[in-house]
């Protein structure tokens, strides 16, 4: 995906040059530090489904310097029990999110991103998952999450009941971080993984 969405220079300029810096530090992380990051969140992730139990995972798939590595599709699915389901995000043109199920195979689509091409099950999907995990760029203490400037996982954790399924944020080390900006539309997330701490739960 693009380093920044079209509406991005809308967002207030604290939040831009947060946005900024911290995408700046993603591109100079090397390869090495990419791999060894994803495998402690993937370890954790995998606690956390081990412990949580969640039939259905909606989850998102890393391109570039995304936390979580490139496996994180076939890792997830492998932890889920006999049964379970593990839901991908399908961008609209809109910016908006549809969902379909994980089969094991991805398909090339727009602004690099790799989606699930079996049928899609509409943005309401998100409602049937019982752990959700999103892409960021930074989380504040109280769950202010800040994505690229698009606004599509805000829509999605918006769709979501009250306390609704646990939602979870992916980041790198340094992006869980003392304030995140908020706007209006901004939605929180009740937890975070690093690769260093761990999952920190939310209030």
């Amino acid at each position: 995906m693009s380093d920044l969405a079209a509406d991005a220079e809308k967002s207030p300029q604290n939040k831009i040059a947060l946005r900024t810096r911290l995408l700046t530090a993603r591109r100079s992380l090397s390869d090495e530090s990419l791999d060894s990051a994803a495998i402690k969140i993937q370890d954790q992730l995998l606690e956390l489904v081990r412990v949580s139990k969640p039939s259905t995972i909606a989850a998102y798939v890393p391109v570039g310097a995304e936390p979580g590595g490139a496996g994180l599709p076939g890792l997830l699915a492998a932890a889920l029990p006999v049964g379970g389901r593990l839901l991908l995000p399908v961008l609209l043109p809109d910016d908006d999110l549809d969902w379909a199920a994980y089969d094991g195979s991805l398909t090339t689509a727009s602004r690099g991103l790799r989606e699930p091409g079996g049928p899609r099950l509409g943005p309401g999907a998100i409602r049937t998952a019982d752990l959700i995990l999103v892409p960021a760029l930074a989380v504040g203490p109280t769950g202010v999450r800040m994505g690229r400037g698009g606004g599509s996982y805000d829509r999605v954790l918006a769709r979501l009941g009250d306390p609704g399924p646990f939602t979870v944020a992916l980041l790198h080390d340094g992006e869980f971080v003392a304030e995140v900006p908020a706007e209006p539309h901004d939605r929180a997330v009740r937890g975070v993984i690093t690769p260093t701490d761990g999952l920190i739960r939310l209030p």
